[in-house]
C-alpha cells in the first residue's frame, strides 16, 4: 500500500472510530497533532503509538513546534524561546548563537522523535522585515545571512536528531501584513527584492539540509498571480529546476482564507498537486477534508511517495534515555543559562 498525499488532523486527545476511518483513507498519509490533542507524555505517546499502528506504511505524523508563541506541546517538553532571540544573541555573540541554534534543533527534533513524531514543521525561514505580525518573532532575523547561518545549524542540529527539518514558508511571508490565514497576502516588491528572502533557501538546498519544504500562501505578483502554493512557477520552475530541488514539498494548509479567490479548498487541492506538491495540509475542517479526499481519489504521484519516505522520521532514543543522556542535559541547560524563555502567549 503507497502513502497517501493529504495530511490531516483530529479533534481530540484519543482517536474516533470516525477518526480511524478517514485517516486509513488511501490517500490520507498523514497527520498533524495540535494543542488540543496533548495532555501528558504519556497520553500523546499512547496516541501517537496507536496512529502508528492504524496502517502501513504507517502515517506520517507531524506538529508545528518551532518554540516561542508556536510550541504545541508543554510540561514535558522544554520550553524554547522565539527564533528572534536566537537572532538577537547572533549579533553580540555569533558562534554561540550558531552552537545554540543548533542545539535547539537537535533538543526539538531528539524530544518528538522519542515519543514518535516524525516531522516539526520548523525551521521558519522567513526574513522578519518588520511587517508581517503572523511570522515577527517566529523568525530568525532580518539579514538573509544571519538566517541561512542560524537556519542551517538548527537544521542539522535537528537532521542529528533523526528529523527531517521543514524549511517555511517558501519564497518568503515576511514582507506582507496580511495574514494568509484571514486574507490573501500580496507580495508587489520588484523580484530583485524578493532574490533576499529565497537566498537561505538555495543555500540550505544547496548544502543538503533541507529535505522539506513548505509553501507560503502568498502572492508575488512580479511573478504571477497565483498564491506560491498553487504556482507552477514557483514550485516547478524556481525551486524544480532554477534550485534544483528535490526534496518533499508541503502545500500549506488548504483551509486558509488565501485560497478563498482560487475556488477554495478543494479546488485549490488538484492546483496544488498539478503545480507539484507532495502533500497537501487540510486542517480544522472534517466536511472539507472529505470533499478533498473524494475529489483526489484517483490521483497518484510515485515520485511524491518516495519523496515522502525518505522523510519519515529515524532511530531515535526512547524519552528515559533521552533525559538521561549527557547531550539533552547539556541541551537543556545551555538553554537555562541564557535566561531565554521569559513569558510569550502561546498559539493554540
Amino acid at each position: 500500500m503507497a502513502r497517501g498525499f493529504l495530511m490531516i488532523d483530529i479533534k481530540g486527545k484519543e482517536l474516533t472510530s470516525a477518526d480511524k476511518k478517514i485517516l486509513c483513507e488511501p490517500n490520507v498519509g498523514g497527520i498533524i497533532l495540535f494543542s488540543r490533542n496533548y495532555e501528558s507524555l504519556k497520553q500523546i505517546t499512547e496516541l501517537v503509538d496507536e496512529i502508528r499502528e492504524l496502517k502501513s506504511p504507517s502515517l506520517l505524523i507531524a506538529v508545528d513546534h518551532e518554540g516561542g508563541r508556536v510550541q504545541r506541546f508543554h510540561d514535558a517538553f522544554t520550553l524554547i524561546p522565539p527564533m528572534r532571540q536566537i537572532g538577537r544573541i547572533y549579533d553580540i555573540k555569533k558562534d554561540e548563537a550558531l552552537d545554540l541554534s543548533r542545539k535547539i534543533g537537535w533538543l526539538i527534533g531528539s524530544e518528538l522523535r522519542s515519543i514518535g513524531i516524525d516531522l516539526s514543521f520548523s525551521p521558519c525561514v522567513d526574513l522578519d522585515w518588520g511587517l508581517s505580525s503572523v511570522i515577527g518573532d517566529r523568525s530568525f532575523h532580518q539579514n538573509k545571512f544571519v538566517v541561512e547561518s542560524l537556519s542551517y545549524e538548527y537544521s542539522k542540529g535537528m537532521l542529528s536528531s533523526g528529523m527531517s527539518p521543514v524549511a517555511k514558508h517558501f519564497p518568503g511571508h515576511g514582507a506582507v501584513t496580511t495574514d494568509s490565514h484571514l486574507d490573501l497576502p500580496i507580495d508587489r516588491r520588484d523580484f530583485s527584492a524578493l532574490l533576499d528572502d529565497i537566498y537561505p533557501y538555495e543555500c540550505l538546498a544547496r548544502k543538503r539540509v533541507m529535505p522539506a519544504i513548505m509553501m507560503s500562501h502568498v502572492i508575488f505578483s512580479e511573478a504571477d498571480n497565483y498564491p506560491a502554493s498553487i504556482s507552477n512557477y514557483w514550485i516547478k520552475d524556481h525551486l524544480r529546476k532554477q534550485i534544483n530541488y528535490n526534496g518533499v514539498v508541503f502545500c500549506d494548509d488548504l483551509t486558509m482564507k488565501a485560497l478563498d479567490k482560487y475556488g477554495g479548498s478543494s479546488k485549490c487541492a488538484m492546483k496544488a498537486l498539478k503545480a507539484g506538491c507532495d502533500m497537501l495540509l487540510v486542517c480544522n475542517d472534517r466536511e472539507n477534508a472529505k470533499k478533498i479526499i473524494h475529489s483526489t481519489k484517483n490521483y497518484n504521484n510515485y515520485t511524491s511517495m518516495a519523496r515522502l519516505a525518505s522523510i519519515v522520521g529515524k532511530k531515535s532514543y526512547t524519552n528515559d534515555e533521552l533525559v538521561r543522556s549527557e547531550k539533552w542535559i547539556e541541551a537543556r541547560s545551555s538553554l537555562e543559562k541564557l535566561n531565554l524563555n521569559p513569558e510569550f502567549e502561546l498559539e493554540i
